[in-house]
């Protein structure tokens, strides 16, 4: 089974991708789950905060937000039982690669996978849905009656942002670069 890794050899060269072969995984220990990914968000890799946390690697794990199926659980998984469909981000001090066909993660990174939302989806919003989430539920605790802006709404991060801060009641501002973006953001209002 062959997993991607970036690659930089001295800082501010460009990364280079390279595959590693690598054995078959063990069987999950404690708190483990073994996925089966179905589908994997390729983003940035900042590898200056790597560096800066000290977890800088030789080989740094590409794609953190995956989708996928449950093959197997550690003895004292509580969340989650084979045949489950689930989402996640791997953690920053993480080997596993998202780009491979089966990981070993931990049961607290994932959460189960809404029925509805097909595996590329759920891989793809799961980082700005969590960043979003955060933002507007625990540091800016929105509630109806409260206004927000929200900028770039057309983002990916931006149309999620609106999207829950008008489930949550607010009332939501927004910037739009173009034409295009403010006829999409309209069709975002709710109706009423």
């Amino acid at each position: 089974m062959k997993a991607l890794y970036g690659q930089q050899n001295s800082p501010g060269e460009e990364m280079t991708f390279v595959f590693q072969e690598r054995e078959n995984l063990p069987a999950p220990r404690d708190h483990e789950v073994k996925v089966q990914v179905r589908a994997c968000a390729l983003s940035w890799v900042d590898t200056k905060l790597l560096s800066e946390i000290k977890l800088k690697k030789d080989l740094v794990p590409v794609g953190r937000e995956i989708s996928g199926v449950v093959l197997e659980v550690g003895s004292k998984v509580t969340f989650f039982q084979p045949d489950d469909e689930v989402v996640g981000i791997l953690p920053l001090d993480s080997e596993e690669s998202g780009v491979c066909e089966v990981i070993l993660v931990h049961e607290h990174y994932l959460v189960p996978k809404p029925e509805k939302v097909c595996w590329a989806e759920a891989a793809g919003t799961v980082r700005d849905g969590l960043r979003a989430y955060t933002a507007l539920h625990y540091l800016a605790q929105v509630c109806p009656g409260t206004s927000v802006l929200i900028l770039d709404g057309a983002s990916p991060f931006g149309t999620i942002a609106i999207q829950l801060a008008q489930h949550r009641g607010a009332k939501v501002i927004s910037t739009a670069h173009s034409l295009e973006d403010k006829q999409y953001l309209e069709r975002l209002r709710p109706a009423g």
